[in-house]
């Protein structure tokens, strides 16, 4: 466990707030200015980057319902986690959920610290990443379910889904104790929100039309303005993830330019042989599929193990919208599992094998080998999926129970922006 906090950039104690409070508190400017700095860049991820980026890959009749849902889900996430959520995801408690000691942010005091910066900044840097998993979950069930299921489904899957799986992983909990490594958020993020999506894209069903009717992207433009945003606002994710401007948050910030531009060239030249054409669509998501794929690695491997993990990335991400995507048979409109979840699922597992010293990574914990360290991640990841599975199927039925998942089928082929939301995104 002490490995997982000293990525963090935290003594392994930092984390427990009876403790956190008695430590002298001694906040660093730098630090502090550093990580508001990428928490502005994870929020500027959510809001614009992932709106565009979804909107210009959906119909036109519907890019206002996109960029809605992502707002609206993103305010929901932020009181949510304010009000209970930073609570039962850091605060000291069991394996699985912290303690209620945190509910609005009570018996946190102006000056606490966490690490070497404040921990306000803690808290808003922590419901930046909370605020985007749920954005990514949109994509997959878009174009055809109500707005109201999506808020029930979001208040169910944060709760039961989100802050577990974050106390897992970064807050001492189950998968920290298993020696799970995941510097930013390949299982808490990705694989999590992946799995929830793919979930709600069988339940929600196929859009009408899905397999008769051409259904591209409306504005391509939109889509690479989207990901440009996301590409530039990753860097505060990834070395953020280092919680102080340090040797780490340097690393992870290299491996983070450096694997994206190998997913970026792995997905374009595999597209090309595969298809005779390289698409600006693909370049774009290659470059998702990379700073997915290093999400999970950016802190813990070298650069060489960096780049491996970026160009197999993009070739697992153009296999995973491609070939896996019609083994599934499901209408995932974004593609959020065939990237989010397949990249994310191999950059967890990567990161087991490219954080060993001997290939130029940080090393392991003291007396773990690779073998050991490959098979941990690997249970990670198997548990993620299930629990974000199980979670996402209650959140999906408890709204449809409620409020019924679908707009009519005449709402549908009409558009969501009208009929939902009463605009239009263009003159008609």
């Amino acid at each position: 466990m002490n490995k997982i906090f000293a990525k963090l950039g935290l003594t392994s104690l930092a984390l427990l707030p009876s403790l956190a409070m008695a430590a002298p508190a001694v906040a660093d400017k730098a630090d502090n200015a550093f990580m508001m700095i990428c928490t502005a860049l994870v929020l500027f991820m959510s809001i614009p980057g992932i709106a565009l980026f979804y909107g210009g890959l959906i119909r036109g009749k519907n890019v206002l319902s996109m960029l809605t849902q992502v707002a609206v889900t993103f305010s929901l996430v932020c009181v949510l986690w304010m009000i209970y959520g930073y609570s039962l995801a850091f605060s000291e408690g069991n394996a699985f959920f912290g303690s209620f000691n945190w509910v609005m942010l009570k018996n946190i005091q102006l000056t606490a610290v966490m690490g070497s910066f404040y921990q306000y900044i803690h808290v808003a840097f922590q419901a930046s990443f909370a605020c985007i998993t749920v954005g990514l979950i949109v994509g997959a069930i878009a174009e055809r379910i109500r707005f109201s299921a999506v808020l029930i489904f979001v208040g169910v899957w944060l709760t039961l889904a989100y802050l577990p799986i974050a106390h897992m992983v970064w807050a001492g909990g189950f998968l920290a104790q298993d020696g799970a490594l995941d510097f930013a958020g390949g299982t808490v993020v990705h694989i999590n929100a992946a799995v929830a999506g793919l979930v709600g894209a069988y339940l929600v069903g196929k859009r009408a039309g899905f397999g008769k009717e051409a259904f591209k992207p409306h504005n391509l433009p939109m889509v690479f303005t989207g990901t440009a945003i996301l590409y530039v606002g990753w860097f505060g994710f990834n070395a953020g993830s280092a919680s102080a401007a340090n040797e780490i948050a340097a690393l992870a910030f290299l491996n983070t330019v450096v694997a994206t531009a190998g997913a970026v060239l792995s997905w374009t030249f595999g597209e090309w042989a595969v298809r005779g054409k390289p698409s600006l669509l693909g370049a774009c998501s290659g470059f998702i599929a990379g700073l997915v794929a290093i999400t999970p690695a950016c802190g813990y491997v070298g650069v060489g193990g960096a780049l491996i993990i970026g160009l197999v990335g993009g070739l697992a991400g153009l296999w995973g919208v491609t070939t896996l995507k019609k083994w599934l048979r499901v209408d995932d409109p974004c593609d959020v599992f065939g990237v989010h979840g397949v990249c994310g699922i191999v950059g967890c597992i990567l990161t087991g094998v490219f954080a060993s010293s001997s290939l130029g990574g940080v090393g392991y914990a003291e007396g773990v080998t690779m073998g050991h360290q490959v098979w941990v991640q690997l249970f990670s990841v198997g548990l993620t999926i299930v629990w974000s599975g199980v979670v996402a199927f209650i959140g999906f039925k408890l709204a449809d129970l409620i409020v019924g998942l679908r707009v009519p089928e005449e709402h549908e082929r009409e558009g969501l922006d009208v009929n939902s939301h009463g605009e239009n995104a263009y003159n008609q």
